[in-house]
């Protein structure tokens, strides 16, 4: 076995030198999940604007549903969306098991909790007087609630790159439902769990230091947001 500065310097030979595999594997990782979060960011910010804006039974326990969800483990995701799209499942005549839109669907449900229990957090800190008066002037409530929402723009940024690192960094969904086929399905994480099996630890480093950089950006553009939103409230 090689050692240790060996095996990083393989690894980052392979991530400089543009090497296709690599890359290809990457860009799946991307691909997928910023269509999941593209699907889930609007749809989590309408839920967490009803539940910080209206009143109605139930509301308290469907907040502390997905409070609860924020700590869901992925893989479990994967097994109620492979038992869904499973040949037998509820969707299995969709055909969608082991395909980028599985992995699709299974970064969705992971984003949504994190995505709703943050927006809530935040809009529930925004000033109400803003939604009053944009409703008052006659707007109609979806415009006020853009209005809204764009009081509190930096709060709800951070939120979407909270989302965004939650499912690039997962596994056990991705695995599960995706297939880790290479070149299809075959993401960052699935691939460092494969090839440091296998024992070929240069590729699994090379993925990790994109991964590490990845994370590393993401959140010093959370920190940079979340210092905006304090600095504008």
């Amino acid at each position: 076995m090689d050692s240790f500065t060996d095996i990083f310097q393989q690894a980052f030979a392979l991530v400089v030198s543009g090497d296709t595999a690599l890359w290809t594997i990457i860009w799946v990782s991307v691909k997928v999940s910023l269509t999941a979060l593209l699907i889930a960011t609007p749809l989590a910010l309408i839920i967490a604007f009803i539940l910080a804006f209206t009143r109605f039974i139930g509301r308290r326990l469907i907040i502390s549903s997905f409070n609860v969800l924020l700590a869901f483990p992925s893989v479990v995701v994967g097994l109620i969306v492979y038992l869904l799209l499973a040949r037998h499942g509820l969707l299995g005549d969709l055909q969608l098991l082991f395909t980028q839109s599985a992995m699709v669907i299974g970064q969705v449900f992971l984003c949504i909790p994190i995505l709703v229990a943050m927006g809530h957090a935040a809009l529930q800190a925004a000033d109400r007087r803003a939604w009053e008066t944009a409703i008052t002037l006659g707007a109609p409530p979806w415009r006020a609630m853009l209005t809204l929402m764009y009081e509190v723009r930096f709060a709800l940024i951070a939120t979407v790159i909270a989302g965004f690192s939650r499912i690039i960094s997962e596994v056990g969904s991705a695995m599960m439902v995706g297939g880790n086929i290479l070149g299809y399905t075959r993401n960052i994480t699935t691939a460092i769990a494969l090839e440091t099996s296998k024992g070929e630890f240069a590729q699994g480093v090379a993925l990790g230091i994109i991964l590490l950089a990845i994370a590393l950006l993401l959140n010093l553009c959370l920190v940079f947001f979340q210092g905006r939103g304090q600095i504008h409230s």
